[in-house]
């Protein structure tokens, strides 16, 4: 009965604090120049599972050969996803990232920077991939999102 009552006590916490049954607890990595989080903590919420999303075409179609952006472009994609489930890039708690060239590295940390600016960075793992399964795509992201049950009337 005390784990029941706990457990609406911290809901109800949850609640008023953010208004909606969902709370995430960003765990600092020993290295913040990464912007990246050493892990995430989260009670509640929906859980939204992504497809790994690359950049290679601009809206119009045009193709996009420059490595930064078309991470920015990938990132742009998972944030309409994200949109679609009634959330934003702020519910990202981890993503997987591919790049072709390792020495892309540092200016992938630099563009996701752009787009986490609240240090609410999602934990991360970047990896070097030879082939993908489109010849063109020069990174690709693939990311696991908690987006809040929001109250009725909210």
């Amino acid at each position: 009965m005390h784990r029941v009552i706990g457990s609406l006590a911290i809901a109800a916490a949850m609640i008023a604090s953010t208004g909606s049954l969902y709370a995430a607890q960003y765990l600092q990595p020993t290295n913040a120049q990464r912007s990246y989080a050493a892990g995430v903590v989260t009670q509640g919420g929906r859980i939204v599972w992504l497809a790994g999303m690359g950049g290679t075409n601009k809206p119009d179609g045009t193709k996009i050969t420059d490595f930064a952006e078309q991470t920015r472009q990938a990132f742009r994609r998972i944030e309409a996803t994200l949109k679609q489930a009634g959330g934003s890039l702020d519910n990202l708690v981890s993503m997987t990232v591919m790049i072709r060239n390792q020495s892309d590295g540092d200016m992938f940390v630099k563009v996701r920077s752009e787009f986490f600016k609240n240090n609410k960075f999602p934990a991360s793992m970047l990896i070097t991939a030879k082939d993908f399964a489109n010849p063109d795509i020069m990174v690709e992201i693939q990311s696991v999102a908690v987006i809040g049950d929001t109250l009725e009337g909210q």
